[in-house]
């Protein structure tokens, strides 16, 4: 394949991006439906309320592993994130062109799989308010909200940015009423109602833990989200770091409330053990609390906070593939902007369908899948990326500079080799059938382009 230019007379990408809004598709993508579907899910990978325990461990991992982010998108904002940080850490003609590859190749899976589980989410809630309809009427009436994600995004960024500030408002109104009723109603007997043996370290603790804190990351994944826009974000060597830290922060305090509100009005064994399709607890407890009509008002609102989390995950996977076509390490046509909306909307289309596609698949299928593609390309190799670019380009500008180097790269790459290690065989050999099938797919395309390691 051969490098793909923007053609002289196409339209540039605006930089349209500020504070504000980066903050704001950060946290929408972080919280969205997230700890609204994974509380029964979590309760049952230790039992219990311990399983709270994996939320310390991925907080943990996230902070540590958004110094990375950072520190990389600081130095080399650009539409893509990932893709640039692997091939210039690595070398862009030689490893660095396997590793982005390989980053884009599992990308096409682990991406719109992320973004299925949010229309999972709406469909868990969806059924609250349906609930003569069966569970693939909801699943295909979520897939129908996937399709109007991509039809809103089907315009320039400017008016994309207006949007996302007023559903991340609405995120956190939603996010507000429930941590009031928590506070207001909140029972210490059932949030801290654990069973007998809830903290024997047996291995089969480590195992949940490792369970617990791949659900825990999977409600944090999106801390990154503007790093995929850098070339629309403006003054990114200062925005994407703050925004990234600052969304990391105020959501773990957000969490706490959420999920000690939940646990301390329903109790933990009524939604234990989860089913392919998470209990809506939110609606739950606001229903036992306020009655029914505030419930479905609520859930309401909670349908809406689904949805503003798929479209920041839309946006912002989007530009991905778009990147490395562009760089000539993909298919051309990814690389396509709209004609008027400048825009990648080829991209958009195959990253929005397979979203669509995925979403009738049970939700830890979706969560172990999408973080067992990602985990060793993406997220390891980032943290080698980043300490190769110290050692070979230290005259690269950086804005921004991990605290306490090197100590939180070290620190997220053992989180990350945790959650693999407490991960299930079968999914384990699925990744690496992936990662398999990626590396024989990019050495026939080297060898029919001529190049590295045939050119």
């Amino acid at each position: 394949m051969n490098v793909n230019p923007a053609p002289a007379n196409e339209p540039r990408m605006e930089r349209g991006i500020g504070m504000v809004q980066a903050t704001a598709m950060n946290m929408s993508n972080m919280v969205g439906i997230g700890p609204f579907i994974t509380i029964p899910v979590l309760m049952t990978s230790l039992g219990g309320p311990q399983a709270m325990l994996g939320w310390l461990v991925a907080l943990i991992l996230a902070l540590a592993d958004g110094l990375v982010w950072s520190e990389l998108g600081a130095a080399m904002p650009g539409s893509g994130g990932s893709y640039h940080f692997l091939r210039d850490g690595f070398g862009r003609e030689r490893w660095g062109r396997l590793m982005s590859f390989l980053f884009i190749w599992q990308f096409l899976l682990s991406g719109p799989l992320e973004i299925a589980s949010g229309f999972i989410g709406f469909a868990s809630y969806l059924k609250y308010l349906w609930a003569s309809a069966s569970e693939q009427a909801v699943l295909l009436a979520a897939g129908g909200v996937g399709l109007v994600c991509i039809v809103l995004l089907y315009r320039p960024i400017r008016h994309i940015g207006r949007i996302m500030v007023g559903l991340w408002l609405g995120t956190l109104v939603t996010m507000a009423a429930v941590i009031f009723t928590g506070v207001t109603h909140f029972n210490p007997a059932l949030a801290f109602d654990f069973p007998e043996g809830a903290w024997n370290l047996t291995p089969a603790f480590w195992l949940g833990l490792g369970m617990a804190s791949r659900v825990g990351v999977y409600d944090y994944l999106g801390y990154y989200n503007i790093c995929h826009l850098g070339d629309e974000v403006r003054d990114p060597g200062r925005v994407i770091p703050r925004s990234l830290l600052v969304s990391l922060v105020v959501v773990a305090v957000l969490y706490v409330g959420i999920n000690f509100s939940i646990i301390g009005i329903v109790p933990w064994r009524s939604f234990v053990p989860a089913g392919d399709t998470p209990a809506p607890v939110v609606s739950m407890m606001m229903e036992k609390i306020w009655g029914v009509d505030v419930a479905n008002v609520f859930t309401i609102s909670v349908l809406l906070t689904a949805f503003a989390c798929c479209v920041a995950l839309l946006l912002g996977y989007s530009r991905i593939p778009f990147a490395a076509a562009r760089d000539g390490n993909f298919f051309k046509a990814f690389g396509r902007l709209h004609p008027t909306g400048a825009f990648p909307h080829i991209s958009l289309l195959v990253v929005g369908l397979l979203a669509v596609v995925f979403t009738f698949l049970p939700l830890m299928t979706v969560i172990d899948a999408l973080l067992t593609t990602r985990i060793v390309v993406q997220f390891c190799g980032q943290i080698a990326a980043l300490m190769l670019l110290r050692k070979n380009r230290p005259d690269l500008p950086r804005p921004f500079k991990m605290w306490l180097y090197p100590l939180p790269a070290f620190l997220a790459f053992g989180g990350w080799i945790f959650l693999l290690l407490t991960t299930e065989q079968k999914m384990l050999a699925c990744g690496a059938i992936v990662l398999v099938l990626g590396v024989t797919a990019f050495l026939i395309l080297a060898k029919f382009s001529r190049r590295w390691p045939f050119g």
